[in-house]
């Protein structure tokens, strides 16, 4: 099949959908390459690049479409490209058939099929073509940037000479792929992140990225594989609830980064003018929603703005095009990934099968029909995973009771051991003669003392493992001073012996600790 890769005609588009190394492994599935020229100059590849990979550079945009059998996208067809389209080609871009009814309408009329990149099932077996993924990771990292560059400040706290700078604080409405890229980034820049998301299953990939977790108390159960591991509208109690806790954070935090989107809906509004006005001068919203309509009320899409309270308002939609070399190589990837799908041959003919659920999934238009919306997948979405019941908080009675237990328990067992050792004392009083009692005595004297001593020493200044070594050799020392007193020689060298090697192990322990303190000092 011929596969071409046109040059991206939406305003401000850099990316391209072909790459010489993508082209490079598309020719080894058989397939033959064409791409426009100049089409990769913005993503730093030329022509140059692509006739090295064996890619056919053709002239214009008119000749492309004439020639390629495939035509692969980023952006969703514009009306010179819909009327393009012919019977029996195929077109895999973004294409969001959801809110493009009429270019669907057009491209089911023109007989061609559609197949869109972000209709992609996400099911395990579809990551490698998951390009919304890719993309959202890209524009995650980059909004961190961008409020870095709006922010003025550092991100992590310092303590310098002329005076301690506190850390920033950062908001992450949204814990998805692009959220959880922020969440990263911020927390690897040193600030103080929180994050906030519906879906209470991924507090625990929150808190292990290093991030808090905002809590909501509320009941609000959602089955989040039920919209393929996306978010599912709120309630309107939810939503109440949730906006009372965003202006309680307003005041306190100096970047708000937002990614909060429902599948073929308009962006949920989540950070309100009066949270806005609330906010520190200074400080920094990147609203990655802007596309859809922005999750903050103020935002401006495609535009940066300061308000009169001095907070800049970030509403670009073309994060991933900001960093084009980077998202050019992911989406023609997945691009890749997804052709190697259609034509499983060794010959390069497509099999465009209707029974695979990533095929099926993706496919918008095919064999003159609309075949979207597509069936849900049938095996579980990635992102789905069993609820968690949140621990239910104990009264102050409760509380109580489970501490009065908890010291009946712990006295029970304190008293049993006081009685089982007093007995075997007993036992030892009647039988054994005099002379070992007051050894035993000093034994145990030697036993608690030298590991109280020892044990207490902070970790700080050695390893546990030579805690335990020198509370030993403590115990050795404290029962040989007090043996070394004895009247036979015997007992006092051997105690002198005890004293020398128990000093030298537990001396020797320090030592060899400051030794390993002071590789990791800074010179």
């Amino acid at each position: 099949m011929r596969i071409g890769a046109p040059k991206e005609l939406h305003e401000g588009e850099s990316r391209v959908a072909m790459t010489p190394a993508s082209a490079r492994d598309l020719q080894k599935l058989g397939h033959d390459c064409l791409v426009e020229a100049g089409a990769g100059l913005a993503a730093g590849f030329t022509d140059a690049a692509y006739e090295a990979a064996g890619v056919t550079v053709v002239a214009d945009a008119a000749t492309l479409w004439a020639e390629a059998e495939i035509v692969t996208k980023v952006r969703p067809p514009l009306e010179d490209e819909l009327g393009r389209l012919r019977e029996g080609q195929t077109l895999i871009s973004f294409f969001y058939p959801g809110q493009n009814a009429e270019a669907l309408g057009r491209a089911r009329d023109a007989g061609a099929t559609v197949i869109a990149m972000d209709m992609v099932p996400r099911i395990s077996r579809a990551q490698k073509m998951d390009a919304l993924s890719s993309m959202a990771n890209i524009a995650g990292y980059r909004a961190v940037i961008e409020a870095g560059n709006n922010f003025g400040r550092f991100f992590t706290g310092q303590v310098t000479a002329a005076g301690k700078v506190p850390p920033a604080r950062v908001l992450v409405i949204g814990a998805g792929v692009a959220g959880l890229a922020a969440i990263g980034t911020a927390t690897s820049l040193g600030a103080q992140v929180q994050a906030f998301d519906v879906r209470p299953e991924v507090a625990e990939q929150i808190e292990s990225m290093g991030a808090e977790f905002v809590f909501l108390d509320f009941e609000d159960t959602q089955d989040s594989s039920a919209t393929g591991g996306y978010a599912a509208p709120s309630s309107p109690e939810f939503r109440e609830k949730q906006l009372a806790k965003f202006r309680e954070l307003a005041p306190e935090t100096d970047i708000v980064i937002t990614t909060a989107l429902i599948p073929g809906r308009d962006a949920p509004v989540l950070w309100t003018k009066d949270m806005v006005e609330a906010m520190k001068p200074g400080s920094v919203i990147v609203d990655l929603a802007a596309e859809r309509g922005g999750n903050c009320e103020l935002t401006v899409p495609d535009d940066k703005f300061v308000t009169e309270g001095g907070v800049t308002i970030v509403g670009y939609t073309d994060f991933p095009s900001r960093m084009a070399a980077q998202s050019s190589t992911l989406y023609a990837t997945n691009i890749r990934h997804m052709l190697a799908d259609l034509t499983p041959g060794k010959d390069g003919v497509v099999d465009h099968d209707m029974d695979d659920d990533v095929i099926r999934g993706a496919t918008a238009t095919h064999a003159g029909e609309i075949t979207y919306p597509p069936p849900k997948p049938r095996t579980a979405a990635i992102a789905a995973a069993p609820k968690k019941e949140k621990p239910r908080e104990l009264t102050a009675e409760e509380k109580r009771g489970q501490e009065v237990a908890a010291f009946r328990a712990q006295t029970r067992s304190q008293v049993t051991l006081l009685a089982a050792g007093g007995a075997v004392m007993l036992l030892l009083g009647a039988v054994a003669p005099a002379s070992f009692m007051s050894h035993f005595i000093v034994f145990a004297l030697a036993c608690f003392v030298g590991f109280q001593v020892i044990w207490n020493v902070s970790h700080s200044l050695h390893t546990p493992l030579m805690a335990v070594t020198n509370a030993i050799s403590g115990i050795v020392i404290l029962g040989a001073l007090l043996q070394i007193g004895s009247g036979s020689f015997l007992v006092v060298l051997l105690s002198f012996i005890a004293v020398l090697i128990a000093s030298i192990n537990i001396v020797g322990g320090f030592l060899v600790t400051r030794r390993m303190l002071a590789m990791f000092r800074k010179s």
